[in-house]
């Protein structure tokens, strides 16, 4: 059974479709790089797999569940990296994550050694105990890659990973989120340059266009 199986996918806002008969199907363990312009649909794919949208149309299996009708079994076992990091501003690092893991039920010994691994790993040990509001926008993603990976989801689903991310940052995050990390990965970017060397497909959207998996 494929990680993630699209066939037919619509979603319209009013009378513009953003997308508009998209179909693949992506194996389990494999990296899917999505590329495509500004309106094309990237972000809109990534969150209807996330389940925080629902599609006008089409057929949609995540993880063997059908979309959206069994969303809710699917909590848990996806990780999510959007444009917004997710972080409570007034809170620190540190007590982001763990709220996060009492969400998912993460008992109190484990979650306390899974966070501070996670922390020396993207090089956040430091500054973990710093309100969210005091950092800047890179330590912040460094942060929301930890949140993504916290509860070990199966699936990884990725808009613009590197955002606000420099060198050293990105290649910190490699670890956690890249194609050696063991999670299915589905990656939207305007940077093909760097990811698509490490996809095992490609699904290219355009506006007005039908999609195109390569």
């Amino acid at each position: 059974m494929p990680a993630i199986r699209v066939a037919g996918l619509r979603r319209d806002y009013g009378d513009r479709p953003a997308l508009d008969g998209v179909g693949f199907e992506l194996p389990a363990g494999a990296s899917l790089v999505v590329l495509g312009p500004n309106g094309a649909g990237k972000t809109t794919l990534l969150r209807i797999l996330a389940t925080l949208l629902r599609p006008s149309g089409g057929e949609i299996a995540v993880l063997g569940c059908s979309l959206p009708s069994e969303a809710w079994k699917l909590r848990g076992r996806i990780g999510y990296l959007g444009h917004e990091p997710l972080l409570y501003r007034d809170l620190s690092g540190r007590e982001n994550l763990r709220f996060q893991a009492r969400l998912y039920g993460i008992r109190r010994d484990a979650a306390e050694a899974r966070i501070d691994g996670l922390l020396q790993a993207v090089g956040m040990e430091r500054r973990a105990d710093e309100r969210v509001a005091e950092l800047s926008a890179g330590m912040r993603q460094r942060l929301s890659i930890c949140r993504c990976v916290l509860h070990e989801p199966e699936l990884l689903l990725l808009d613009e990973p590197d955002s606000n991310l420099d060198a050293e940052g990105r290649e910190r995050s490699r670890e956690l989120i890249g194609p050696g990390a063991g999670a299915t990965r589905r990656v939207g970017t305007h940077d093909p340059e760097r990811h698509v060397g490490e996809a095992d497909q490609v699904l290219r959207l355009g506006i007005g266009e039908a999609a195109v998996v390569s």
